[in-house]
């Protein structure tokens, strides 16, 4: 009985995880859908840009990997509550990312959130390192492409 609760639990809480992580991305490509052209493909790009086909696996990829990496740390005996907020703080500036840059256009403030981003996904990969190793790795790649979307952002301002 003890087992199918905690697999139940483990199965729910995953879901749950799940549906808030991907509901930035849900909102993130609707405003892009959006929003995106004409505007986007008549900014100037740096030949650093990648084609635009490669954000939707990409993104794809990054959002399962921070959905397993929070379920791991939740279901971690060392687990904290403030770690649990950050990331749903996270969440939120990865959505305004979207909506601020695509949706209203404006590349230095998308920099700024950006910025801001970048600083949770550090706190959150300095947490999760503490307590669970795989939830560590698994934000990694996550950082590592913002960084690139920082550098992305940084050229669009420039050249724009």
């Amino acid at each position: 009985m003890y087992n199918t609760l905690m697999l139940k639990n483990k199965f729910l809480s995953f879901i749950l995880f799940f549906i808030i992580t991907f509901s930035a991305s849900f909102i993130g490509s609707l405003v892009t859908i959006n929003f995106k052209d004409p505007w986007y493909s008549q900014l100037v790009k740096s030949d650093f840009n990648p084609p635009d086909w490669i954000f939707a696996p990409v993104w794809t990829t990054l959002y399962l990997m921070m959905t397993v990496a929070i379920w791991f740390f939740w279901h971690s005996k060392s687990r904290d509550m403030n770690t649990i907020y950050i990331y749903f703080i996270h969440i939120i500036f990865n959505t305004t990312w979207s909506i601020v840059f695509f949706g209203l256009h404006q590349i230095f403030l998308a920099l700024v959130v950006l910025v801001i981003l970048i600083g949770l996904i550090i706190t959150l990969v300095i947490r999760y390192k503490r307590v669970n190793f795989v939830s560590y790795y698994l934000m990694i790649p996550y950082l590592l492409w913002c960084c690139y979307a920082l550098f992305l952002n940084i050229n669009l301002l420039i050249l724009n």
